[in-house]
């Protein structure tokens, strides 16, 4: 299957989703989750394990659009969490509308605070350090093991996934919480594992294809790696669908992003690194035969 000569379709796709992705992110505001926008906890001891439908058939009623989490050991109690303010007397009209539900006490009432967006952009900003020490240790590695090239065509293939799940989030706006930066944290050590052997097996073909052209040897490397790496991103999406589909919502939370982002490594590892690494390979052949006059 020939990849490299079709490089304009996959960028020009990549490209799309991204644009498109992130104007609409940005015209309509990216949704953003509770632990960047801050707002209020509450917890609760229902006494028993309800679903998370079921409590938020009672939060519904006080329009909070809240996220429902279970705690304890037995999983019989709640934690709410909404991007509202809510003052003392809301929060204990939302209490009492539990305590008449499930004749609940007052000493059920665990705790409820309040928190602002601090907390959110303290745990971005780590996560962009992170990615920006990971990049450079890979880079560096990459740099090592095989040339420079191929460093910076697997970093501009991470820089690719991670903007495509910031785009898919923004096209579809879903909320963005802390666990999306753990997911994208896994997602980068996940699709440069994909991309380093597609880059090895190149480095091998380049030694012994010393006719062919690098196109031919970049499709030639990718056609005897493709099934390997479609059959462990499958492997990897059927147990992450697994969890999104059984899991509870804080799983569903993780799952989601790291679903779009092994996708998005698996593709960026074939159609856009190796690529990418062509056509520098290739323009700096030709930039040496170029002689002006």
């Amino acid at each position: 299957m020939k990849i490299v000569e079709k490089t304009k379709i996959w960028f020009s796709l990549s490209i799309a989703v991204i644009v498109i992705g992130l104007l609409v992110g940005f015209i309509n505001g990216f949704n953003m989750g509770i632990d960047f926008t801050g707002g209020t906890m509450m917890q609760i001891n229902i006494g028993k394990t309800i679903s998370v439908e079921e409590a938020k058939n009672i939060t519904s009623q006080f329009a909070l659009d809240a996220d429902i989490l279970h705690a304890g050991d037995e999983k019989q109690e709640i934690i709410i969490k909404t991007k509202k303010d809510l003052d003392n007397k809301q929060r204990e009209e939302i209490f009492n509308a539990f305590k008449e539900k499930y004749d609940l006490k007052d000493e059920d009432y665990r705790q409820a605070e309040q928190f602002g967006p601090s907390i959110g952009k303290e745990i971005a900003q780590r996560a962009l350090l992170s990615i920006l020490i990971a990049s450079v240790g890979m880079l560096a590695y990459i740099t090592f093991r095989f040339e420079f090239k191929f460093g910076v065509a697997g970093i501009i293939a991470l820089i690719h996934d991670v903007l495509v799940v910031i785009a898919i989030y923004g096209l579809f706006q879903i909320p963005m919480n802390s666990s999306l930066v753990a997911a994208i944290l896994t997602v980068v050590g996940y699709s440069i594992n994909d991309t380093i052997v597609v880059f090895d097996r190149i480095r091998e073909n380049v030694k012994f294809m010393k006719k062919s052209n690098y196109a031919e040897v970049a499709n030639d490397s990718i056609n005897q790696t493709l099934a390997r790496s479609i059959n462990t991103s499958l492997t990897t999406l059927i147990t992450i669908v697994t969890l999104y589909v059984l899991g509870v919502e804080s799983i569903k939370q993780f799952a989601l992003p790291l679903i779009a982002g092994i996708a998005t490594g698996a593709y960026s590892s074939i159609f856009i690194a190796s690529p990418i690494w062509v056509m520098w390979k290739n323009w700096e052949k030709n930039k040496g035969k170029y002689k002006p006059a």
